[in-house]
């Protein structure tokens, strides 16, 4: 069975960033972007306007469209040699062999084997659920009346009345930075039928600010997002004014193949590495949201990915020159 220089795996900004250097660098990348199910589970799927990154801002899909530009390039350019393209294809199994080599099985039961593996597979925000659905959300999130990245898109809710959906402290401090950068009206941490979960600091800036507090769950949203409108919030019996909702629930760690070669992991679920991105397990290096302790953003998605493929050249190149 043929043996890779470095499989790939994970087609969003990191993914995309990795086979891209890889390839660039000269070593044969395998690259695995996700089946149709796992895209659907990125956060690059549903990313339209990306209007904190230079040069993005006419994609009608704003991580998608840049990212299949470069895969075409290299899939027609000078190295086009050097880039295996797994179109619709991720990987379900992950396992080291006795030999130190990464076997990868793939959604159609296929096998590969590669020398070093650059895991990208990131995150995807929890969604709130309404009447036991998360399905009401998605109409105003996709036309970004509701979001979920302070540094993506905070700048949105400037002068807006906005209600914030989250319960505990992180989601509290989300709803004063909002509010102490784009001077908002109106601030409501709406907890969705849970608990309040603060601590006192937070509870101190809640009543200088005079931020609401509702407690009640959501049963309805009251808004024509085909129009661009979001008008209220209904908890119950309670409605909460807004413009624009900030969701603040945490992330779902896509961490399921670190797992499987027993990867160091934060208490957060995202993977331990050294500054060049490689994991516990020698050969493993992840890049991308993925990674503990990085700002879940596209530069720095690029930044990790090429740090991780520079490293892995150094090593390749560094073998050749002592077995040759």
């Amino acid at each position: 069975m043929k043996i890779y220089d470095v499989a790939v795996i994970g087609g969003g900004s990191a993914g995309t960033m990795a086979a891209l250097r890889v390839v660039l660098n000269n070593d044969e990348c395998l690259f695995f972007p996700g089946s149709s199910k796992d895209k659907k589970k990125s956060r690059a799927f549903w990313v339209t306007k990306v209007e904190n990154m230079p040069a993005h801002l006419d994609y009608k899909k704003g991580i998608e469209e840049p990212n299949k530009e470069s895969l075409d390039w290299l899939s027609n350019g000078p190295f086009k040699e050097k880039f295996i393209w797994k179109k619709n294809t991720g990987i379900t199994y992950l396992s080291k062999n006795e030999e130190g080599l990464f076997v990868l099985t793939d959604n159609k039961n296929e096998t590969y084997r590669a020398r070093f593996v650059i895991l990208c597979t990131g995150v995807m925000d929890v969604q709130p659920e309404i009447l036991g659905s998360i399905e009401p959300i998605y109409p105003y999130a996709n036309v970004q009346l509701a979001d979920y990245c302070l540094r993506c898109d905070g700048h949105h809710v400037l002068n807006k009345k906005i209600a914030v959906i989250g319960h505990n402290t992180s989601a509290a401090w989300i709803a004063v930075m909002l509010f102490e950068r784009y001077q908002c009206p109106e601030v409501t941490i709406v907890t969705n039928g849970k608990e309040p979960d603060f601590d006192d600091e937070i509870k101190a800036l809640i009543q200088k600010y005079n931020f609401k507090i509702e407690t009640k769950a959501i049963t309805e949203l009251v808004g024509e997002p085909k129009n661009n409108k979001l008008e209220a919030l209904i908890c119950q019996s309670s409605r909460v004014e807004a413009d624009y909702i900030f969701i603040a629930l945490g992330m779902i760690v896509y961490n399921d193949l670190a797992k499987m070669v027993n990867a160091n992991l934060d208490q957060r679920g995202f993977v331990v590495t050294d500054n060049k991105g490689q994991s516990s397990i020698q050969g493993l290096y992840i890049a991308g949201d993925l990674r503990a302790s990085t700002k879940k953003q596209i530069y720095t998605a690029w930044d990790t990915a090429v740090d991780s493929a520079d490293e892995i050249n150094v090593l390749i190149r560094r073998k050749k020159r002592i077995t040759t």
